[in-house]
């Protein structure tokens, strides 16, 4: 039989690669996208499977919306990955963070456990939960100490999601995932802001690229390789949390250092360091522990820091080059205002 896979946010990366990594396992995929005015679908266009899934306009915080689609597909996996998720916004709109990335949680679960109480729930919880670390590497039992509304949002969100495991016997696990990057990623994190930096210079673009903090400290993997824990975490005989991370760490600085010497530059006579694009309560340092993922999930990634790198950047400079050839895809940087200045509210280290 057909299993049924409902991805809250497909149109983001994590969203993306996962429907592509269901697709190719046999699902039928049903993806909720928030109405736009102009809906955001190129990564779902990138990776060619825009017409393999069926896409549902939903919000977090529609209750209406929710139980429509809950009662309609009755899905065997439900992945939860929409999120108010940047950082820095959360700073501008705690209220509307709160209401999306943490009650909008309970509001699915609670709709799960009224309609489809037999669907396996998947929650995106984060490391930005961890925050002013109280313990180094973080794993599975390390306190939490947000630093950012977005990130007080998802540590309601996670425990939410285990008090409805327990309360209510449903299948609803949280996968604490550390930073996972890919040409997929959008121009508001720092690792695309420099590679989509690193081509354009490298073609005589742009002249520099302004950065926050250089010295934090990441634990940075490939979103194709995550993606897979969160499907690996539905397929046990019992739901649990794990962190899902490298186990490396690395500063902003090796990762621009690593993207200017792909393309033969150095980084210094490019990277500025502006202070308004420091946090107002920064992070940093995040060292996840992917122990007991390894363990029960036989989950480790395999894509080295520096291939991810290489990965990005060379993707960057490919579109750059096709897109001055005169040739049209699906890709986001060319429909900034000023691919330069536009993505300047740079959450420097949002998420993971």
């Amino acid at each position: 039989m057909v299993k049924t896979a409902l991805i809250t946010g497909i149109t983001g990366q994590d969203g993306a690669y996962l429907a592509k990594f269901l697709l190719e396992k046999g699902y039928k995929v049903i993806g909720t996208f928030r109405r736009l005015s102009t809906p955001n679908f190129w990564r779902i266009q990138a990776l060619g499977i825009i017409k393999k899934v069926e896409l549902v306009s939903f919000d977090l915080i529609d209750q209406s919306s929710m139980i429509e689609l809950i009662n309609k597909y009755k899905p065997d996996e439900v992945y939860n990955l929409a999120a108010q998720s940047f950082v820095g916004a959360s700073f501008e709109q705690p209220i509307a963070t709160s209401e999306i990335t943490g009650t909008g949680v309970t509001r699915m679960l609670d709709t799960i456990k009224a309609l489809s109480p037999k669907s396996k729930f998947y929650q995106a919880s984060t490391s930005e939960m961890y925050g002013k670390v109280q313990a180094i590497p973080q794993d599975e039992n390390t306190p939490f100490y947000p630093r950012s509304p977005y990130a007080a949002a998802k540590v309601y969100a996670h425990f939410v999601t285990q008090n409805y495991r327990e309360a209510y016997n449903l299948f609803a696990c949280s996968g604490t995932l550390f930073n996972h990057e890919s040409p997929l990623r959008g121009l508001e994190f720092v690792t695309r802001k420099i590679t989509n930096s690193v081509a354009r210079i490298k073609l005589g673009l742009q002249s520099e690229v302004r950065l926050g903090n250089l010295d934090a400290k990441r634990d940075w993997g490939y979103a194709p390789d995550f993606v897979e824990a969160m499907w690996l975490m539905l397929q046990q005989d019992k739901p649990d949390d794990f962190v899902i991370a490298t186990g490396e760490t690395h500063t902003v600085r090796e990762f621009a250092k690593l993207a200017f010497e792909r393309v033969g530059l150095d980084y210094e006579d490019y990277v500025k360091v502006d202070k308004k694009f420091f946090r107002p309560a920064e992070v940093n340092l995040l060292l996840g522990n992917p122990a007991k993922a390894k363990k029960i999930l036989n989950w480790e990634p395999k894509t080295k820091f520096k291939d991810i790198v290489n990965i990005m950047v060379d993707e960057d400079l490919k579109r750059w080059e096709s897109y001055l050839a005169g040739k049209n895809f699906p890709w986001d940087a060319p429909n900034a205002i000023d691919p330069e200045t536009a993505i300047s509210k740079e959450y420097a280290l949002d998420r993971d």
